[in-house]
């Protein structure tokens, strides 16, 4: 099945920042990680990561299963296609 050009540019807006992308690649390498480990492994901010990784949620290339009182994030099928895209370009 084909994306519309409109399709195509919510998932790449959805990664259009430094933060995301490598939000991505961590995510890929470590499925079920939460958001205080991608932060740490990152070296970013806590509320910074919290952000970007909403933004990629929302972009649907991240899933995220609540787990007692922490948010585990894993690729979406969508975000594992998009993240061989990255990985090949």
């Amino acid at each position: 099945m084909h994306k519309t050009s409109k399709q195509l540019e919510h998932y790449f807006k959805g990664a259009a920042n430094h933060w995301r992308i490598s939000i991505l690649i961590m995510v890929g390498e470590n499925d079920g990680v939460a958001v205080e480990g991608i932060a740490d492994a990152l070296k970013g901010n806590f509320k910074t990561i919290s952000q970007h990784t909403r933004s990629l949620v929302h972009a649907g290339l991240l899933n995220k299963k609540y787990q007692g009182r922490q948010v585990t994030h894993s690729l979406s099928p969508y975000g594992k296609s998009f993240l061989k895209f990255m990985k090949s370009f």
